[in-house]
Protein backbone atom coordinates (compact mmCIF):
# COMPACT_ATOMS: atom_id res chain seq x y z
CA UNK A 1 0.00 0.00 0.00
CA UNK A 2 1.38 3.40 -0.96
CA UNK A 3 1.35 6.57 1.12
CA UNK A 4 -1.76 7.93 -0.63
CA UNK A 5 -3.81 4.83 0.22
CA UNK A 6 -2.35 4.67 3.74
CA UNK A 7 -3.39 8.30 4.30
CA UNK A 8 -6.92 7.61 3.10
CA UNK A 9 -7.20 4.57 5.39
CA UNK A 10 -5.72 6.53 8.29
CA UNK A 11 -8.15 9.39 7.71
CA UNK A 12 -11.10 6.97 7.67
CA UNK A 13 -9.95 5.47 10.95
CA UNK A 14 -9.59 8.94 12.51
CA UNK A 15 -13.05 9.96 11.30
CA UNK A 16 -14.55 7.00 13.14
CA UNK A 17 -12.52 7.58 16.29
CA UNK A 18 -12.51 11.38 16.54
CA UNK A 19 -14.92 12.79 13.98
CA UNK A 20 -14.24 15.39 11.30
CA UNK A 21 -13.61 18.46 13.45
CA UNK A 22 -11.36 16.84 16.06
CA UNK A 23 -9.06 14.99 13.63
CA UNK A 24 -5.68 16.68 13.22
CA UNK A 25 -2.98 16.34 10.58
CA UNK A 26 -0.82 14.63 13.21
CA UNK A 27 -3.61 12.13 13.97
CA UNK A 28 -3.93 11.15 10.32
CA UNK A 29 -0.18 10.90 9.74
CA UNK A 30 0.24 8.75 12.85
CA UNK A 31 -2.63 6.45 11.88
CA UNK A 32 -1.20 6.14 8.36
CA UNK A 33 2.40 5.70 9.48
CA UNK A 34 3.63 8.48 7.18
CA UNK A 35 4.90 12.04 7.58
CA UNK A 36 2.54 14.98 8.00
CA UNK A 37 4.00 16.51 4.82
CA UNK A 38 2.64 13.56 2.85
CA UNK A 39 -0.88 14.88 3.37
CA UNK A 40 -0.09 18.10 1.52
CA UNK A 41 1.78 16.24 -1.19
CA UNK A 42 -0.94 13.70 -1.91
CA UNK A 43 -4.15 15.59 -1.04
CA UNK A 44 -3.28 19.27 -0.78
CA UNK A 45 -4.81 19.75 2.67
CA UNK A 46 -6.24 18.04 5.72
CA UNK A 47 -9.71 19.14 4.64
CA UNK A 48 -9.37 17.66 1.15
CA UNK A 49 -8.15 14.34 2.60
CA UNK A 50 -10.89 14.19 5.22
CA UNK A 51 -13.52 15.03 2.62
CA UNK A 52 -12.34 12.23 0.36
CA UNK A 53 -12.14 9.86 3.32
CA UNK A 54 -15.64 10.74 4.45
CA UNK A 55 -17.19 10.43 0.99
CA UNK A 56 -15.41 7.10 0.48
CA UNK A 57 -16.58 5.89 3.89
CA UNK A 58 -20.11 7.04 3.16
CA UNK A 59 -20.11 5.04 -0.08
CA UNK A 60 -18.98 1.92 1.81
CA UNK A 61 -21.45 2.64 4.59
CA UNK A 62 -24.30 3.16 2.12
CA UNK A 63 -23.44 -0.07 0.31
CA UNK A 64 -23.67 -1.95 3.60
CA UNK A 65 -26.99 -0.34 4.44
CA UNK A 66 -28.35 -1.10 0.97
CA UNK A 67 -27.27 -4.74 1.34
CA UNK A 68 -29.18 -4.94 4.64
CA UNK A 69 -32.23 -3.29 3.08
CA UNK A 70 -32.11 -5.72 0.15
CA UNK A 71 -32.43 -8.61 2.62
CA UNK A 72 -35.72 -7.31 4.02
CA UNK A 73 -38.38 -9.83 3.20
CA UNK A 74 -41.41 -7.64 3.80
CA UNK A 75 -43.79 -6.60 1.03
CA UNK A 76 -44.76 -2.96 0.68
CA UNK A 77 -46.97 -1.64 3.40
CA UNK A 78 -46.90 -0.95 7.14
CA UNK A 79 -44.72 -3.96 8.04
CA UNK A 80 -42.06 -2.96 5.50
CA UNK A 81 -42.20 0.66 6.70
CA UNK A 82 -41.57 -0.51 10.26
CA UNK A 83 -38.80 -2.90 9.20
CA UNK A 84 -37.03 -0.19 7.18
CA UNK A 85 -37.18 2.30 10.04
CA UNK A 86 -36.03 -0.29 12.58
CA UNK A 87 -33.07 -1.03 10.34
CA UNK A 88 -32.27 2.69 9.91
CA UNK A 89 -32.47 3.36 13.64
CA UNK A 90 -30.21 0.39 14.41
CA UNK A 91 -27.83 1.71 11.75
CA UNK A 92 -27.75 5.11 13.49
CA UNK A 93 -27.00 3.47 16.83
CA UNK A 94 -24.24 1.30 15.38
CA UNK A 95 -22.69 4.04 13.23
CA UNK A 96 -23.24 7.22 15.23
CA UNK A 97 -19.70 8.49 14.67
CA UNK A 98 -20.10 8.24 10.91
CA UNK A 99 -23.45 10.00 11.03
CA UNK A 100 -21.88 12.73 13.17
CA UNK A 101 -18.98 13.11 10.74
CA UNK A 102 -21.38 13.49 7.83
CA UNK A 103 -23.25 16.24 9.72
CA UNK A 104 -19.94 17.94 10.57
CA UNK A 105 -18.88 17.88 6.93
CA UNK A 106 -22.23 19.28 5.86
CA UNK A 107 -21.71 22.17 8.28
CA UNK A 108 -18.24 22.75 6.82
CA UNK A 109 -19.84 22.89 3.37
CA UNK A 110 -21.90 25.89 4.44
CA UNK A 111 -18.67 27.92 4.32
CA UNK A 112 -17.08 26.21 1.32
CA UNK A 113 -18.57 26.70 -2.15
CA UNK A 114 -16.31 23.92 -3.47
CA UNK A 115 -17.54 21.42 -0.93
CA UNK A 116 -21.15 22.51 -1.40
CA UNK A 117 -20.72 21.83 -5.12
CA UNK A 118 -19.65 18.26 -4.28
CA UNK A 119 -22.78 17.86 -2.14
CA UNK A 120 -24.94 19.27 -4.94
CA UNK A 121 -23.54 16.69 -7.37
CA UNK A 122 -24.62 13.88 -5.09
CA UNK A 123 -28.07 15.26 -4.32
CA UNK A 124 -29.98 13.63 -7.22
CA UNK A 125 -28.61 10.21 -6.28
CA UNK A 126 -29.45 10.77 -2.63
CA UNK A 127 -33.03 11.77 -3.45
CA UNK A 128 -33.39 8.73 -5.71
CA UNK A 129 -32.13 6.39 -2.98
CA UNK A 130 -34.44 8.00 -0.41
CA UNK A 131 -37.44 7.71 -2.75
CA UNK A 132 -36.68 4.03 -3.28
CA UNK A 133 -36.37 3.56 0.48
CA UNK A 134 -39.75 5.22 1.08
CA UNK A 135 -41.65 3.50 -1.72
CA UNK A 136 -40.01 0.09 -1.79
CA UNK A 137 -39.52 0.50 -5.54
CA UNK A 138 -36.26 0.03 -7.42
CA UNK A 139 -34.49 3.33 -8.09
CA UNK A 140 -34.47 2.74 -11.84
CA UNK A 141 -38.27 2.34 -11.83
CA UNK A 142 -38.94 5.72 -10.17
CA UNK A 143 -40.21 8.66 -12.16
CA UNK A 144 -38.52 12.09 -11.78
CA UNK A 145 -41.46 13.62 -9.88
CA UNK A 146 -41.37 10.87 -7.24
CA UNK A 147 -37.62 11.32 -6.86
CA UNK A 148 -37.96 15.10 -6.49
CA UNK A 149 -40.88 14.99 -4.06
CA UNK A 150 -40.89 11.73 -2.12
CA UNK A 151 -37.09 11.55 -2.19
CA UNK A 152 -36.66 15.07 -0.85
CA UNK A 153 -39.23 14.61 1.92
CA UNK A 154 -37.82 11.21 2.89
CA UNK A 155 -34.33 12.79 3.05
CA UNK A 156 -35.65 15.50 5.37
CA UNK A 157 -37.41 12.91 7.51
CA UNK A 158 -34.37 10.63 7.77
CA UNK A 159 -32.07 13.57 8.58
CA UNK A 160 -34.41 14.84 11.28
CA UNK A 161 -34.96 11.44 12.85
CA UNK A 162 -31.22 10.74 12.81
CA UNK A 163 -30.56 14.04 14.59
CA UNK A 164 -33.15 13.17 17.23
CA UNK A 165 -31.66 9.71 17.79
CA UNK A 166 -28.18 11.20 18.09
CA UNK A 167 -29.21 13.99 20.45
CA UNK A 168 -32.15 12.60 22.40
CA UNK A 169 -32.24 8.81 22.02
CA UNK A 170 -34.60 8.36 24.96
CA UNK A 171 -37.24 10.57 23.32
CA UNK A 172 -36.58 9.92 19.64
CA UNK A 173 -39.43 8.48 17.58
CA UNK A 174 -39.49 4.86 16.54
CA UNK A 175 -41.25 3.39 13.51
CA UNK A 176 -44.72 3.46 15.09
CA UNK A 177 -44.40 7.12 16.14
CA UNK A 178 -43.02 8.11 12.73
CA UNK A 179 -45.93 6.38 10.98
CA UNK A 180 -48.47 7.99 13.34
CA UNK A 181 -46.88 11.39 12.78
CA UNK A 182 -47.02 11.01 9.01
CA UNK A 183 -50.67 9.90 9.21
CA UNK A 184 -51.40 13.00 11.30
CA UNK A 185 -49.76 15.24 8.72
CA UNK A 186 -51.69 13.61 5.88
CA UNK A 187 -54.93 13.96 7.84
CA UNK A 188 -54.22 17.67 8.34
CA UNK A 189 -53.73 18.05 4.58
CA UNK A 190 -57.05 16.34 3.87
CA UNK A 191 -59.06 18.70 6.12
Amino acid sequence: MGNREALLDGAKKCLLEKGYDRTTVRDIATAAGVSMAAIGYHYGSREALLQEALFSSLEDWDAGLQAQLAKLDEPKGPKRFEAVWNLLIEHVKANSTMWMSSFELFMQAQRSPELMAVYAQGQPGAFSAMAALATGELEEDLDPETIDTVGAVQMALVSGVVMQWMGYPDNAPGPKEIAAGLRGIVAALDD
